[in-house]
C-alpha cells in the first residue's frame, strides 16, 4: 500500500467529517503527513485545518481539500495560502495562542512529530511550542515518530499518542536553514547592539545574519531566554559566554544546531519548552538578570512603531513573539532593542506611516539601533524620540547615540 497509503489508512481513522485539524508547527512540522492528510480530508469533507509556524514550504499540501485554513503564526511556508487567500492568518502574538488554540480554534486532533527518549517514551521533538498545552488539555494527539529529529524536549513524556508510522533521514529530520555570513552593515548593528548587553544579562534574538553577528560581537557572559534557538547560540556555547541552559520554545537551524540540542537533551537538559513558560511576559521581566529583547522590523515609523508582518500585503513575517519579547524587556530592567538595517532595498525602513500593521507599539520601544548609530527613546516625549529617529536617519547621531 505504501507509506501515504498506511498513513492515510491511519488518518482516516482519526479524522471525521466537519472535524478541525491542527497540524503542529516549526522545524518538526510533520511534513510528511500533508499528503495523505489532504486525500483523507477531501474524503471526509468540511475538514478545517489550523496551522502553526510554518517555516518551509509544504508542496504536499492541497489546500483544496480543507473547508478553511487558518494560522495562528504564519511563516514563509504559509505565505503563498496567505497571500492568495487560500488561508487565514489570525493576528495574534504567540504568547495569545494557547487561549485562541483552547477556546475558538480549539481542535478535535493534534498532528505532530515525535522522537523517543532513551528509556523509549515518546517526547515533542525539535519544538514544543503550543502543542504541549493541546495535549496537556486533552486534544488527541497523533503522530510520526522520527529517528532523526532531535531529542530537545524538556517537557515529561507523552501519553496516549496514537503512532501513524515511523520515518528517519530527510524525511524524519526537521526543516534546516543556513545562515548567511554577517556583513559590514550587521557587524555595525551588532557591535552598538553588544554594548548595551551587560554581563550575566539574558538575552533574546531571532534566526539570521544579526544574529550571527551579535554573538560575535559579545564578550560578556549571558543566558539564552528566546523564542527560537539558532546557530548562534552553539557559536555562544563554544565560545565559553553561554550560561546555563538556553530556553525557546522551537529550533531553527541547521544540522549542526539540532545535534548540539539533542546532545543537551540526551543529557537531561531539554532546551525546548511549551509557549506558556517561553513567552509569560511576567515571568521574562521578572526572572534573575535583566532581559535584553533584540528584535529586527521590516520598518518602523517615526513614532517608533513596528511592523514586522509585511508591506504593502506581502505576507513576508509574522507577529511571532515580537512584542511578547519587547514588552517584557521594558517591563523589568532590561532593554527592547530595535536592530534594522537603515534601508533596504534601496527604501529607508523609517517611514512616516507603516506599509502594513502594527506589530509592536513604541512604547514597547526603548532603543533603535542601525548601522548609522543609536537612538535612545527612553524618557523621551512624543516629539522627542520623532527627532531622535529622524537625526539617526538622516546619520545627525554619532555611533554611540
Amino acid at each position: 500500500m505504501g507509506v501515504d497509503g498506511d498513513l492515510a489508512r491511519g488518518l482516516s481513522e482519526l479524522v471525521a467529517p466537519g472535524s478541525r485539524v491542527a497540524l503542529a508547527d516549526g522545524c518538526g512540522l510533520p511534513y510528511t503527513l500533508a499528503r495523505p492528510l489532504s486525500a483523507v480530508a477531501a474524503r471526509a469533507g468540511g475538514v478545517r485545518l489550523v496551522l502553526g509556524w510554518v517555516p518551509g514550504p509544504a508542496p504536499d499540501l492541497e489546500p483544496d481539500a480543507f473547508a478553511d485554513i487558518r494560522t495562528v503564526v504564519g511563516g514563509p511556508g504559509a505565505r503563498a495560502l496567505i497571500e492568495s487567500g487560500r488561508a487565514h492568518r489570525v493576528p495574534a502574538r504567540l504568547s495569545a495562542t494557547p487561549a485562541l488554540l483552547a477556546g475558538p480554534l480549539r481542535p478535535d486532533l493534534l498532528l505532530a512529530t515525535v522522537v523517543r527518549d532513551d528509556r523509549g517514551d515518546l517526547r515533542f521533538g525539535a519544538e514544543a511550542s503550543w502543542m504541549r498545552g493541546l495535549y496537556d488539555a486533552g486534544v488527541p494527539v497523533a503522530a510520526v515518530v522520527s529517528r532523526s529529529a532531535p531529542h530537545a524536549d524538556a517537557g515529561p513524556p507523552l501519553a496516549g499518542v496514537a503512532v501513524l508510522g515511523e520515518v528517519d533521514g530527510p524525511d524524519g529530520a526537521p526543516h534546516t536553514v543556513a545562515t548567511p555570513a554577517p556583513g559590514d552593515a550587521d557587524r555595525a548593528v551588532a557591535a552598538a547592539v553588544a554594548g548595551l548587553v551587560p554581563a550575566g544579562a539574558r538575552i533574546q534574538f531571532g534566526p539570521g545574519r544579526l544574529a550571527a553577528a551579535l554573538v560575535e560581537a559579545l564578550d560578556v557572559p549571558v543566558a539564552v531566554d528566546s523564542g527560537l534557538l539558532a546557530d548562534a547560540v552553539v557559536d555562544l556555547d563554544e565560545r565559553g559566554l553561554l550560561r546555563g541552559t538556553p530556553s525557546s520554545t522551537a529550533l531553527y537551524g541547521s544540522p549542526r544546531l539540532y545535534d548540539w540540542a539533542d546532545r543537551l537533551g540526551r543529557a537531561g537538559r531539554g532546551t525546548v519548552r511549551p509557549v506558556e513558560h517561553t513567552h509569560d511576559v511576567s515571568r521574562l521581566s521578572t526572572d534573575p538578570g535583566p532581559l535584553v529583547a533584540l528584535n529586527t522590523a521590516l520598518e518602523i515609523d517615526r513614532d517608533g512603531q513596528v511592523n514586522v508582518e509585511g508591506v504593502a500585503g506581502s505576507a513576508a513575517g509574522m507577529i511571532g513573539g515580537h512584542p511578547d519579547f519587547a514588552a517584557a524587556a521594558v517591563r523589568g530592567p532590561g532593554l527592547s532593542v530595535i536592530a534594522l538595517p537603515a534601508a533596504h532595498r534601496g527604501r529607508p525602513t523609517l517611514v512616516e506611516r507603516l506599509g502594513g500593521p502594527v506589530t509592536t507599539p513604541s512604547h514597547d520601544v526603548d532603543v533603535v539601533v542601525t548601522e548609522r548609530g543609536t537612538a535612545d527613546l527612553r524618557g523621551l516625549g512624543r516629539g522627542e524620540r520623532r527627532r531622535a529617529l529622524s537625526a539617526l536617519w538622516d546619520g545627525a547621531v554619532t555611533p554611540d547615540g
